[in-house]
């Protein structure tokens, strides 16, 4: 008999799914807004032209959201995967990279002031986002391989897990005894 294959809930898989696009767009988008404004530590080359810093705001504005619903879903109903660390320190640098990215005035980088706590952790936090996605990745081939991960793309949704039943397993989840 063959190994049953991964199944990941429907529910983790959206949430995941849009994190998969929107986290590298702003991380990418972030790069380009450093090494167009601050660049102390190297720079892409020449100024990629656009509206960068709206851009990623605009991405950051969109991640808020979802990394609110992500986090409640990693908190409730995830909780069991944040004992292993690179899910954890996603989670926490995403965290950290919305939070500070909230905090953030956009005219500090237009203006050249880039002397800001905020803006500090800021940069900080798109460092352990890279960091902590690679030890992300890596953690799911090594412990599934290949199956675990492409479980978290697959289509197939099973009998009880499709949309209309999300609203009950969530309440299911706060009715288990502590």
């Amino acid at each position: 008999m063959p190994p049953a294959r991964p199944y990941q809930p429907s529910l983790l898989r959206l949430l995941h799914g849009a994190m998969v696009l929107l986290v590298p767009l702003a991380w990418l988008s972030g790069l380009v807004v450093y090494s167009n404004h601050d660049g102390r530590w190297g720079r892409l080359g020449q100024q990629v032209p656009g509206a960068w810093i709206d851009i990623h705001g605009s991405l950051g504005v969109l991640l808020w959201p979802l990394a609110l619903l992500f986090g409640l879903y990693a908190l409730s109903l995830g909780r069991f995967r944040l004992r292993q660390g690179a899910h954890a320190s996603a989670l926490l640098a995403l965290a950290l990279a919305v939070g500070s990215g909230k905090l953030m005035n956009e005219d500090w980088l237009r203006s050249g002031r880039l002397d800001h706590l905020v803006y500090s952790l800021h940069l900080l936090a798109w460092l352990l986002i890279a960091a902590a996605v690679l030890w992300h990745v890596a953690s799911v081939l090594n412990r599934g391989g290949l199956a675990l991960a492409v479980s978290m793309v697959q289509l197939h949704v099973r009998g009880g897990d499709g949309p209309r039943h999300w609203p009950a397993q969530v309440r299911r989840w706060f009715r288990r005894p502590a």
